[in-house]
């Protein structure tokens, strides 16, 4: 792999997590009480939020 290849993937990559974390924020703004807390709750730990991705994506 040459440089550009490299840093072709790190920038998508890094693309890819920053329009994650826009879309959990604004999901996070956009939901109803209930549903904030328990996500708040649930993703206040970084490790517990990693692990719950994981689940969830295994389940989609």
């Amino acid at each position: 792999m040459d440089f550009f290849s490299i840093l072709s993937l790190l920038g998508g990559l890094a693309m890819f997590l920053y329009g994650m974390r826009l879309m959990g924020d604004a999901l996070k703004e956009s939901s109803s009480g209930a549903l904030k807390v328990a996500m708040e709750h649930v993703t206040n730990n970084p490790v517990k939020a990693f692990l719950l991705g994981l689940v969830i994506t295994a389940i989609i």
